[in-house]
């Protein structure tokens, strides 16, 4: 039985997530792992949604750190001249290509096109002309495209969240405090614009009306009447060559466009000029009105989590090494069994040896054995007497054993004696339980090496 899962369905499960990180009801955290090569020739592999999968991903995690900054998201396309865009449809089930129907200036200004520029012929032409402005009615530029002004990013906005595919979308769910504006406001000025636009938002409007069929034998210009639930609106034809080649939308005393208002559905007639056969099917924009919701309009069905790890992160965070994986978790917990609520940890085991100077002749990467348990082990980080570690499928998962000797590279040491648990973590209280928390994100990625200087700018994108 065919069948399909709506986009309210969609933004649903989005918003809970959403809600989720941004009240603190649960806590996101964006980690990074796999210190050793895929292969020799560094392939990237394609994560699978298996238990082993998952399993083998937390044996190789490194650190955490809190994601809780998150924004819905939309593709990016960037307005350029010469360019023949989409228009808003009703009918969009997911986002059009290869160009879409809304647009980021740079001026970092997002407009959405609710008409194209057509030629006599009903043949849609290139933008060539920049929108600009923020007026919060819809416009025409004079290369024929109509736009509206929908928001501007915030510098902070486009630091955390605009990156070369995706683009930051918000509703100002603070806009009551507009209307009334008296004094000081949490918004800024950026966010009072954005909420006026949503206040703004004419219910119902009908958007364009998109030819079906051109008919035959016009020898003059037919009427369109406009009928539905609604009312006041108002658009013209053009003929050429007999047939009706588009109809477009009437200019009212304000120089705006007659979209009308009220519809929540509506056909165009098309009558008279000598012809017959020619039809049209009406576009309407969403309930609310176009504006109302960028989330909805620009069809959200994304959501981005930003961290941006910067050298050692309260010594959480190797460096000096790479990472080849990264996730998302929701409420990990430290090794004492409580939820982790610092900014950053660790999640690394490592073993104790009984000098510094043998620690410091391992290597990192360095796949290190122990003479009688016979454990293998891979070296990300040494600190002091301390050699951090993790295991793979590929050392196998056996457990070191008290004062036994390690070796590798050709290096040797000792590890502590009785008393010491040879596997344990960095820190009892403080450092993360890598088997905890629920792991909802898996991404492969070419080496990222870390230095102490550096700091990483990741974004992890989840689309339903």
């Amino acid at each position: 039985m065919p069948a399909i899962i709506t986009k309210p369905l969609k933004r649903k499960l989005t918003q809970l997530i959403f809600d989720e990180v941004t009240s603190a009801s649960n806590r996101y955290y964006i980690g990074i792992g796999k210190s050793e090569p895929y292969d020799s020739a560094e392939n990237v592999t394609t994560p699978i949604d298996t238990i082993r999968e998952e399993r083998n991903a937390r044996a190789g995690l490194q650190s955490l750190k809190s994601a809780a900054d998150c924004s819905f998201v939309v593709p990016r396309y960037n307005w350029s001249s010469g360019t023949i865009y989409q228009a808003f449809d009703d009918d969009f089930a997911t986002q059009p290509s290869p160009n879409s129907f809304y647009v980021l200036t740079e001026d970092n200004q997002v407009y959405i096109c609710l008409q194209q520029s057509k030629n006599a012929g009903g043949t849609a032409q290139a933008s060539t002309v920049k929108p600009t402005g923020t007026t919060t009615k819809a416009f025409k530029t004079s290369d024929g495209y109509v736009w509206k002004y929908m928001f501007t990013l915030t510098a902070a906005r486009a630091n955390k969240f605009l990156s070369a595919n995706f683009l930051p979308v918000e509703k100002i769910l603070d806009s009551a405090n507009v209307n009334t504006l008296t004094g000081t406001t949490t918004l800024s000025a950026l966010e009072i614009l954005q909420a006026k636009v949503q206040d703004s938002a004419v219910p119902g409007q009908i958007i364009n009306l998109q030819m079906t069929n051109g008919g035959t034998g016009y020898t003059s210009t037919p009427s369109v009447t406009i009928v539905g639930n609604g009312a006041n609106a108002a658009a013209t034809a053009t003929i050429s060559g007999g047939a009706v080649s588009k109809i477009e939308l009437d200019s009212s005393a304000d120089s705006g466009l007659t979209f009308g208002q009220g519809f929540t559905f509506a056909s165009a007639i098309i009558s008279g000029g000598g012809g017959n056969g020619a039809a049209a099917r009406v576009i309407l924009g969403p309930d609310s009105g176009i504006g109302s919701d960028p989330r909805n309009e620009l069809l959200s069905s994304s959501i981005m989590f930003n961290t941006k790890p910067s050298g050692i992160e309260d010594s959480n965070f190797v460096v000096n090494q790479d990472f080849r994986q990264v996730m998302l978790i929701r409420d990990p917990k430290v090794v004492i069994d409580s939820a982790l609520t610092a900014a950053s940890g660790k999640a690394l085991n490592f073993l104790q040896v009984t000098s510094v100077s043998d620690a410091a002749a391992f290597n990192l990467d360095t796949i290190i054995t122990g003479t009688t348990s016979a454990a293998k082990a891979h070296i990300n980080e040494i600190d002091s007497d301390r050699v951090f570690i993790h295991q793979s499928e590929e050392t196998l998962f056996k457990p070191f054993q008290e004062g036994e000797t390690i070796e590798g590279g050709g290096n040797t040491a000792t590890l502590v004696g009785a008393g010491v648990d040879a596997n344990t973590l960095a820190d009892s209280n403080d450092d993360v339980d890598k088997l905890s928390g629920d792991l909802f994100y898996i991404e492969n990625r070419a080496p990222v090496f870390r230095t102490s200087t550096q700091t990483e700018d990741i974004k992890i994108v989840i689309t339903l």
